[in-house]
């Protein structure tokens, strides 16, 4: 994988470029076996982690394959998915994958107005991102007509069984031409998702298999900073201005992003390049030799630039831009904590990134802990202290004597104490290199809720927003994951909500079992 990128795969220009723009340098596992295979035209069965740059694996060949053929009006795809959230991120991802033709893309799911729906539709729709109890009302409302469909997805199918949906899927699948593509992607492979197989797809379909890596990120301490985009870079500044790192790797998912990084942070007055793909090899030498003599505090770099990076005192990462999976996320972080030294990870996180980073947490079997970020006055506090003990060092050198003339001078016309924080201001604001706001940066995230709650107490999706949405008077909207394990359950939902369904909820009972609900310690 280490020499293939994504213009050996035979994709349509327009999705490479598409790509390109989005920073993706070189293909995930996944995505390197699914793409070929989906453009021959085979049926594909893949088991593969959530996190694993799934989405672009089979909306890479499906946007592909569609800017090839022929302009007719009509669904030509539909992908499947458990959640409203899942569906609204691979709606967002094929969107980007679109960037450079005119495929255009709808999401579909429960608690939006169904007539929108149907109106986008009428109005021509290339791909169709849904749930199956939402794209199963349209069917039989007749206002979504799949007859003519080229290709199918079933997106995290183990997960659509869990939920209940595998019968809904059924009818759905019914409802699709015999000649069409179908793709199933599956972390697990239990017995229904095999039977849907040899019931709705060829007989020579193609399985792929992306083998599970033990992926440790031992020794070092991972946090991440709930962000909007636009103030991640103060956020950024105010990070390394508490924290002073002596050497730290900052990630960006683009050429263009390392750029406009390193222009900003030089002109704050850090002391950092960039390293990325279209720099000459000798200007990429250059900079790493400065990196690794400590004469470089600061690198900002994409995955692929940072590949030969082999430099032992990285105190800290920083993902400036989150990546694509779990495996890149490991391979950045790997950087600090080596030698036996302990390292420091820290991720700028969007809202809308938040379950990006449950998934990493998920896979590499880890915590990420949400920090705050540094106040103003914890800057100023640092500040403070940095330069009192300067003063205290430089009083106790004694190597001032030749300005003892100027401060005779000074103390003739103003009280010393005045002249002592004047010059103070005078190292402080030159000290300070960027000029901060006093706005609130973090982001509003979702708070997780523990529920006492499972399976085996014969709950499902459906009827736990029942119960949540009656008892609390809550929307649909305001709901995010939900995740129904066997004997206990975890639900994301909006700040300013949880402690409205803790009140309301907790207590009350479902299926004859009283619910006891609150804030998640930790996600097990």
């Amino acid at each position: 994988m280490e020499n293939r990128n994504f213009e050996n795969l035979n994709l349509n220009e327009d999705v490479l470029k598409a790509i390109q723009h989005m920073g993706f340098e070189t293909p995930s596992a996944i995505q390197e076996k699914s793409i070929p295979v989906v453009l021959e035209g085979a049926d594909v069965i893949a088991q593969a982690q959530t996190g694993t740059g799934k989405t672009l694996a089979f909306g890479a060949p499906v946007i592909s394959s569609l800017c090839d053929k022929d302009n007719r009006r009509g669904v030509k795809a539909l992908i499947l998915t458990p959640t409203r959230e899942l569906a609204l991120q691979i709606k967002e991802e094929l969107k980007r994958l679109s960037k450079y033709s005119k495929t255009k893309v709808l999401p579909v799911y429960g608690g939006e107005s169904i007539e929108r729906q149907i109106k986008d539709i009428k109005n021509g729709v290339d791909i169709v991102v849904g749930t199956p109890g939402r794209i199963l009302d349209h069917i039989n409302r007749r206002t979504l007509k799949l007859g003519g469909i080229d290709f199918l997805v079933l997106d995290e199918a183990d997960e659509m069984l869990n939920m209940g949906f595998i019968e809904d899927i059924e009818t759905i699948m019914a409802s699709t031409p015999e000649e069409k593509q179908t793709m199933l992607f599956s972390a697990t492979m239990p017995e229904p998702i095999k039977n849907l197989a040899l019931n709705y797809m060829k007989d020579d379909v193609e399985h792929i298999a992306i083998l599970k890596k033990s992926l440790t990120v031992d020794k070092i301490a991972q946090n991440y900073f709930a962000v909007k985009n636009k103030d991640k870079l103060e956020a950024l500044c105010r990070i390394i201005d508490l924290e002073e790192p002596e050497s730290a790797i900052i990630f960006c998912r683009t050429k263009k992003g390392v750029d406009e990084l390193v222009e900003a942070m030089q002109s704050k007055g850090y002391n950092v390049e960039g390293m990325h793909g279209d720099m000459s090899q000798n200007q990429r030498i250059n900079t790493l030799k400065k990196f690794k003599k400590a004469t470089l505090n600061f690198l900002v770099a994409t995955d692929v630039a940072a590949r030969g990076i082999d430099v032992e005192n990285i105190s800290h990462v920083i993902n400036y831009d989150i990546p694509q999976d779990a495996e890149s996320y490991v391979h950045r972080i790997g950087r600090t904590g080596r030698a036996d030294k302990e390292g420091t990870a820290y991720s700028l996180v969007t809202p809308r990134e938040i379950s990006s980073i449950r998934q990493i947490e998920k896979i590499t079997k880890s915590k990420i802990k949400k920090k705050e970020l540094p106040s103003l006055e914890d800057i100023l506090e640092k500040k403070y202290d940095n330069l009192l003990n300067d003063i205290t060092s430089k009083i106790g050198e004694k190597k001032y004597e030749k300005f003892m003339p100027m401060v005779k001078t000074l103390e003739q016309n103003f009280d010393l104490s005045e002249v002592s924080a004047a010059l103070m201001e005078m190292l402080f604001s030159k000290d300070m290199s960027f000029e901060y706001t006093n706005d609130k940066l973090e982001a509003d995230v979702p708070v997780r809720l523990f529920l006492s709650v499972g399976r085996k107490d014969s709950i499902n999706v459906k009827s736990l927003l029942t119960f949540i949405q009656d008892t609390a008077s809550v929307k649909k909207h305001e709901i995010g994951d939900i995740d129904i394990l066997d004997k206990f359950t975890f639900m994301d939902i909006s700040s300013n909500t949880a402690e409205k369904i803790i009140n309301k909820c907790s207590g009350k009972k479902l299926n004859r079992r009283k619910v006891n609900i609150e804030i998640a310690k930790s996600k097990k």
